[in-house]
């Protein structure tokens, strides 16, 4: 099968590249550098911007699947030129559009846990509305939402460190928003297989991990990972509030007002789809397995 990978050289994308290459697929990526990233030889790499639609548009022809990983952190504030709305929810308009002018067979759009057109966040909102745009296509598509995921060369773990202090660390709400995270070996496995049966077709997929964990205690394995204990203090979440809404407005700072919100709410499934892959959430990896937690 030949497979486009849009985005594909992203965190999730370079393991998936790779998941589906292992699989026997012919693989081409799209991105807006693809030249600087360590793909396999075998890869085709294509140059163009989601957000500009004539560059983008020729690298769906002949394509069987198309899936689409463009996305921005939800864990900080866009770089500067960049919206959520304009690559998310602009992004795949432009490339729904190419995928349905060229016939593309199977669209795999990678959502997010919580998307939601009316959401409260910038980067929920766009997501959520994405989702409106692939569901309206002509297109077989399947949309997956995971939790946060965590891997070699993730941000997770790193945002986990930016937000905190070894030793004692003050955390909004004292760390009590629960996530559930969802190893990349885990995860690019489901994906590759969604483009591989007509089994998921018209399915919107929520996948999470093994274990829900709160903020509070994805910190302490961090560092005891390290070797280093970790005492949480709880910080109000007014006060969390008003410090990354100000911070926000400070040149360079990683973090806003946005992240303040994302923290209000759950990152957690209500029902763990895995099994609609023939897995069963206790057997994913944990992130403390991952950490060296559990050997």
């Amino acid at each position: 099968m030949n497979v486009l990978v849009v985005g594909g050289t992203g965190f999730v994308g370079r393991s998936l590249v790779r998941e589906l290459i292992d699989r026997g697929h012919d693989v081409a990526v799209l991105s807006r550098s693809p030249a600087a990233s360590s793909l396999p030889d075998v890869v085709e790499t294509i140059a163009g911007d989601v957000r500009h639609p004539e560059s983008i548009e020729d690298a769906f022809a002949g394509r069987d699947s198309a899936i689409n990983l463009v996305a921005l952190s939800p864990l900080f504030e866009p770089p500067d030129g960049s919206t959520h709305e304009a690559v998310h929810l602009d992004g795949t308009k432009h490339v729904v559009r190419a995928a349905e002018t060229h016939g593309v067979d199977r669209f795999v759009q990678m959502s997010a846990l919580g998307a939601d057109p009316d959401g409260p966040t910038a980067y929920i909102r766009s997501k959520g509305r994405a989702e409106t745009v692939v569901e309206e296509s002509s297109l077989d598509r399947i949309i997956v939402r995971p939790s946060v995921v965590f891997g070699d060369g993730g941000e997770f773990i790193s945002f986990t460190k930016t937000l905190t202090t070894p030793y004692l660390t003050g955390l909004p709400g004292g760390g009590s928003t629960r996530f559930q995270p969802i190893w990349i070996g885990d995860l690019v496995a489901m994906l590759a297989e969604t483009v591989e049966t007509d089994d998921h077709t018209g399915n919107i997929y929520e996948l999470g991990g093994p274990d829900v964990l709160t903020l509070a205690e994805i910190t302490k394995q961090v560092y005891h990972s390290d070797g280093t204990g970790v005492a949480v203090v709880p910080i109000p979440m007014v006060f969390a509030r008003i410090g990354l809404t100000i911070g926000g407005m400070v040149p360079r700072f990683p973090m806003g007002a946005d992240q303040y919100r994302s923290l209000r709410f759950d990152n957690t499934v209500s029902e763990n789809d895995v099994t609609a892959f023939d897995r069963r959430p206790d057997g994913l990896r944990t992130l403390a397995d991952y950490l060296g937690l559990e050997r």
